[in-house]
């Protein structure tokens, strides 16, 4: 009887694989059909309570990691949405966290390294024709800024021109395409850059020096507040502006582990790529940096993001922060791409969920 049972269920099975071979391709477009239905039904940011929320959409840096895009944040507020920053992938995860680039209020720029913009081509693309905006994408930025926004304008004219002769004016309207320059002068070292709807943001200098300007942005909504640093070293100003924000978004360079590749190249000879090594660690702040600078302004919480050297696996994040935990009373997060920290209109706490 058992024996007639196994050859039943050995019977069962061999169909079953059969009929997935057979019908692979049926089978798998109705899988897909599937998961489309559930992605476009899913809409984690139309859900959200009012209030100021942070993603993180790149919290890697220009050394390759295939799990961390280029630096790239994503502040909501009420019904604006504001990128700061836009790493190469950035607007890739923007749309895996369930964000509509085309209702994107604008992009704030920290400074123009190339691993800060090199994303803006995609963000313009989809800014314009996801949602047939007629106006190009607002690009805030220091003094500057109308150069690099030139210079892409100047790269995707003609893919503009394939875009509306295919799709039409209704989908891509000429006039929206591209970006269009907000520049901003600090007023020595902190300027309002806009104040609209319950939100101000707020830039401030930073020291990345000889990266100049460079600055950070502090957002306040409706009594919450997060800033976001930009690349920098420890920075005073930083301390002064963010003092008693929520939530601080700060950049973090490991010296050991740099200096452990630094080496590491030497011994091979890629005597260019170790001095880089070398150069980078003094216009970068350390986790140990960052947590102290976190507990003078007095944040709740401290995410390290622009993570330098990548770090593949999170075993290596203890080795990474050093002894950062000793520095801050609050906790530390070592940023991952897809991570949403969310602070509700009046309240105290910080909830974080993962959109990806």
């Amino acid at each position: 009887m058992l024996k007639k049972a196994a050859i039943a269920l050995v019977g069962l099975a061999v169909l079953i694989v059969a009929s997935l071979v057979v019908f692979q391709a049926e089978i798998g477009t109705a899988l897909f059909k599937r998961a489309v239905d559930q992605n476009l039904d899913n809409d984690p940011i139309a859900s959200l309570q009012d209030g100021l929320h942070v993603g993180l959409c790149g919290t890697g840096s220009p050394m390759p990691n295939p799990d961390r895009a280029g630096p790239c944040n994503i502040v909501i507020a009420g019904d604006q949405i504001y990128v700061v920053d836009i790493g190469e992938g950035g607007a890739r995860n923007i749309s895996l966290m369930g964000v509509n680039a085309s209702g994107a209020s604008g992009l704030l720029l920290t400074h123009f390294h190339s691993d800060h913009v090199d994303g803006l081509g995609p963000l313009m693309l989809n800014h314009w024709v996801r949602g047939a905006n007629t106006s190009p994408l607002p690009v805030y930025g220091p003094v500057g800024v109308a150069v690099l926004v030139d210079g892409f304008n100047a790269a995707y004219a003609i893919d503009d021109t394939y875009r509306t002769a295919h799709h039409g004016e209704t989908i891509a309207p000429t006039s929206g395409g591209g970006a269009e320059a907000r520049p901003f002068e600090l007023n020595k070292k902190d300027t309002v850059v806009l104040s609209r709807n319950g939100l101000t943001i707020t830039a401030f200098a930073v020291d990345h020096d000889p990266v100049a300007p460079a600055v950070g942005y502090r957002f306040d909504y409706k009594g919450r507040s997060a800033c976001i640093s930009g690349d920098t070293a420890k920075s005073s100003n930083l301390e002064r502006v963010c003092k008693g924000v929520d939530l601080l978004v700060h950049e973090a360079l490991q010296p050991a582990l740099v200096g452990e590749m630094e080496e590491a190249m030497k011994q091979r000879g890629q005597n260019n790529t170790a001095k880089i090594m070398f150069d980078i660690v003094d216009y970068h702040a350390t986790p140990e940096d960052a947590a102290e600078s976190a507990e003078i302004t007095g944040t709740q919480m401290l995410v390290l993001s622009h993570l330098v050297p990548p770090l593949p696996l999170s075993y290596l994040y203890p080795a990474f922060l050093g002894d950062a935990e000793e520095r801050f009373s609050g906790p530390i997060i070592v940023g991952e791409d897809g991570m949403l920290f969310t602070m509700t209109a009046e309240g105290d706490g910080i909830e974080q969920v993962r959109l990806f």
